[in-house]
């Protein structure tokens, strides 16, 4: 080393050295920032982020709802964020590879808290003629009516599965009304010795019908081994046991494999031993968990009748051997997960499923 360079200060060979290196080391700014956002179905307010970018060391979040000072940094981009308030969020993240290498990108998230309830599909008549409204929940009331509705809870025992072997739990806690809509939750939680739980309403002791037309305006989960159902029971389950009370199936649908698009209307009674009947309706397009649609029984003394949409797709003659279905029944309206019939969940099935119901009504 020159006797020059020996006599400068330390400090000043120290910037020379940086001075050096800048030039030979250029700032590597993040490329290719892009954002995705996943909200979530179930009405938590929880959004699910990633963030990836060429070069990125790490990512600062910015999530546009005022609730936190400091940004939340993450060096891996993905990140989930909680809403307490509903509304459209500007979201903005910034990708770093230093304190002063970055490029930054914003993203509009909007947010519903509660669960999202379709707006499109049929809505069936207010009258017919000749019949007048006897009977009706709507579904407008904060909570679930208690002089319409008992929930059934447990798991059936000590007809355990409810018969069909099935795998949920039912409680009152899975149940709600929102925005003049029953909701029923099918959830993966283990209660009771259950790895799933749901809810079963009744009207049984409460309401009761013998004839007449019913509307049950309705949109369907999905998945499989889910098991929605709006059904009957003769009242005297009690005193005869099933079948011999008589089943009407107004609606039932098995979920997985594309059965999605698929209902089925069918009767249950004694003759000799279990006796059925039943058909089903396939859309033509799209399945019935996409929007409302209805689901009718014409029910008179000599004929039931299933409908959707107000259009028929079944009958069967009551007359004679048929006999349990010229008395009184009551309600059920359930969302079963796993049984002999759907099958059981697998890896394809997402929790958690709704049964939504917007109103049912009995005209005579």
């Amino acid at each position: 080393m020159s006797k020059a360079l020996r006599l400068l200060p330390l400090y000043t060979l120290w910037a020379l050295m940086l001075s050096c290196k800048s030039g030979s080391d250029p700032v590597i700014v993040p490329t290719n920032l892009v954002l995705t956002a996943n909200v979530a179905t179930d009405g938590t307010g929880v959004v699910t982020f990633k963030a990836t970018a060429d070069n990125a060391t790490y990512y600062t979040f910015d999530f546009g709802d005022g609730l936190s000072s400091t940004p939340l940094q993450s060096e891996s981009g993905a990140v989930a964020h909680g809403y307490t308030a509903g509304g459209t969020y500007v979201v903005k993240v910034t990708a770093n590879t230093s304190a002063t290498a970055f490029i930054s990108t914003t993203k509009d998230v909007t947010v519903s808290l509660g669960i999202t309830v379709p707006t499109t599909g049929y809505v069936s008549a207010d009258n017919y003629p000749g019949k007048s409204l006897v009977w009706s929940d709507e579904f407008s009331s904060a909570t679930i009516n208690a002089s319409n509705w008992t929930f059934e809870k447990g798991d059936g025992c000590p007809n355990c599965g409810w018969g069909n072997n099935e795998l949920e739990y039912y409680t009152d806690q899975n149940a709600i009304i929102q925005d003049g809509n029953l909701i029923i939750k099918a959830k993966k939680e283990n209660v009771g010795g259950k790895a799933y739980t749901s809810t079963r309403m009744i009207t049984k002791d409460k309401v009761s019908i013998q004839y007449g037309r019913i509307d049950i305006r309705a949109v369907l989960p999905r998945g499989q081994g889910i098991w929605p159902a709006l059904w009957m029971l003769g009242d005297n389950i009690g005193t005869v046991g099933w079948p011999a009370c008589g089943e009407i199936d107004i609606m039932e649908m098995i979920g997985g494999g594309g059965r999605e698009n698929t209902v089925y209307g069918t009767v249950h009674w004694n003759q000799g031993g279990h006796a059925s009947y039943g058909k089903s309706k396939t859309l033509a397009t799209g399945t019935f968990a996409d929007e409302f649609h209805v689901y009718s029984l014409e029910w008179t003394d000599t004929k039931i009748t299933w409908l959707i949409d107000d259009v028929e797709y079944a009958s069967v003659n009551v007359t004679s051997s048929l006999s349990a279905f010229n008395k009184s029944f009551f309600f059920i309206i359930n969302l079963a997960v796993g049984g002999n019939w759907p099958g059981n969940p697998d890896s394809s099935t997402t929790f958690p499923q709704y049964l939504i119901v917007d109103y049912v009504r009995v005209f005579k």
